[in-house]
């Protein structure tokens, strides 16, 4: 019969892993599941509310018509929207894990950020944008995976977090 023994490399390997865990602290008060949003692909993910042929709103083939709030959970997302509509965006995070301002990209001309109407809580996010022209926008924004460390010697990390959908006016 053969003995097993354990390595001291492999148990303080098990050991560093076991402690570098991020996002383990406690008390951050975040609302979110601690789960990292997946990483955007350029080709949309079919789902129940996807619509495959154009509808009244001018929704074309693989993109999702606007209509609520885009979160955190849209990110990797195409929506399409009309022209003259209206799209509101709202990223909830923590003082200790704030989302940066939401960055417009591609057809810039094709959104006009007008005024989102309601105070945020610090480290949150918003915007609301009208459709202005037809044109194909990218809207992003990051926040650190992990919370900054409170007292010296506490656990880091240099994770960030994306969120990025595709919005295409029409």
């Amino acid at each position: 019969m053969r003995r097993t023994t354990f390595h001291r490399a492999s148990l303080a390997a098990a050991s560093l892993l076991l402690l570098a865990g991020c996002g383990s602290q406690g008390g951050g008060g975040d609302k979110g599941s601690g789960a990292v949003s997946p990483k955007p692909t350029s080709t949309p993910t079919p789902s129940a509310t996807s619509t495959p042929t154009p509808s009244a709103g001018g929704s074309a083939a693989g993109c999702t018509p606007v209509t609520s709030e885009l979160t955190t959970a849209d990110s990797g997302r195409t929506f399409c929207l009309a022209q003259d509509g209206t799209l509101r965006i709202t990223l909830d995070g923590t003082e200790q894990r704030p989302w940066k301002k939401i960055g417009v990209a591609g057809d810039t001309g094709a959104l006009k950020e007008i005024n989102y109407g309601i105070m945020l809580r610090g480290g949150d996010a918003g915007s609301a944008f009208r459709a202005t022209a037809a044109g194909t926008v990218t809207l992003s924004a990051t926040r650190p995976l992990c919370a900054q460390p409170t007292a010296p010697g506490g656990v880091s990390c240099k994770g960030i977090q994306e969120w990025q959908v595709t919005v295409r006016v029409s």
